[in-house]
């Protein structure tokens, strides 16, 4: 089969230019549609979440006053004070729970444990983060309502929120453990450093900016969610005052306010309310992890290529 002629002393480029079998063509094609069609995909995603955005603001911020983040609600006016404290309050116990099985469990998985071991919990843990949401709802209330008889309380909604956070945490640590390169391992075991101080003192600060965002993903994710809270705790707007006291969440009152809505259309401004609150909460998260994460690449940059 003939082929185009290779010239000595031209360059690589110039010698593509004389293919003939017009592959330099089409690529260079596919190439600008590609050019054009990337920017029109971010519009077709961007688009919904900007109108989404616009749209809450619209109906939240007109009525939005300091008096919303510091009473309480009550029937159809009032604010979000109990709401917006049990949502905090239940993310960050939720969080505590995640990080405490999560980070351990993907540490132990990457580090310590064989393939075959390591692979079969990772496949528990990716059917985990398929599991519908009111399913480990409805685990946490038969496990913690029931079970354990905590009730409707703060701690059940938190430990269930933690078990639906946790395959989050755990995968984001296991890869950031599993992607530190294996020669970095090998100098600094060869350097004469313990396992253990290779493990904290280097593996981790090549880890860090992942798991980091890992578990700012999983706060992310959880803050909004409502079934699990829907079954663990109450929907009757009141602030956390202990452990296995029912406490209150945005998600739920966002679901709560627009069913009371149907009979009292004022109820709805709050409800629009509490999903302002809820996306400023999920934006600053993934802004918050992307600073700490940058900051923590600079201070690395060059240090493990």
């Amino acid at each position: 089969m003939a082929t185009a002629p290779i010239l000595i002393g031209l360059r690589p480029e110039d010698n593509l230019a004389l293919d003939r079998s017009g592959h330099l063509g089409r690529r260079r094609a596919f190439d600008r549609l590609v050019g054009w069609l990337l920017p029109l995909l971010f519009l077709v995603a961007i688009l919904p979440i900007a109108w989404l955005l616009y749209y809450v603001g619209s109906q939240a911020l007109p009525g939005f006053t300091l008096a919303t983040l510091t009473t309480d609600p009550s029937g159809a006016t009032g604010g979000l004070f109990a709401p917006l404290v049990g949502s905090l309050t239940i993310l960050l116990l939720g969080t505590g729970v995640a990080i405490a099985f999560g980070f351990l469990g993907g540490l132990v998985t990457a580090e310590y444990l064989g393939e075959q071991w390591a692979g079969w919990i990772r496949i528990t843990a990716n059917v985990m983060v398929g599991t519908p949401a009111i399913i480990i709802g409805l685990f946490g209330y038969l496990v913690f309502v029931i079970y354990f008889h905590w009730g409707l309380s703060l701690a059940a909604a938190s430990v269930t929120l933690g078990v639906f956070m946790t395959p989050y945490v755990f995968r984001a640590t296991d890869i950031a453990y599993g992607s530190v390169p294996p020669h970095i391992r090998e100098a600094a075991l060869g350097s004469g450093a313990r396992p253990r101080q290779y493990l904290f003192r280097v593996a981790s600060a090549i880890a860090f900016p992942q798991v980091l965002g890992g578990i700012f993903l999983a706060m992310a994710i959880g803050v909004g969610e409502t079934a699990p809270l829907y079954l663990t705790t109450t929907t009757v707007v009141l602030p956390p005052t202990g452990l296995f006291a029912p406490a209150s969440a945005l998600s739920l009152y966002i679901w709560t306010g627009f069913q009371t809505g149907l009979i009292l259309p004022t109820a709805i401004r709050l409800a629009f309310q509490a999903a302002f609150l809820l996306l400023v909460i999920v934006i600053g998260l993934n802004v918050l992890v992307r600073v700490i994460a940058a900051r923590a690449r600079r201070r690395l940059e060059g240090l493990f290529q």
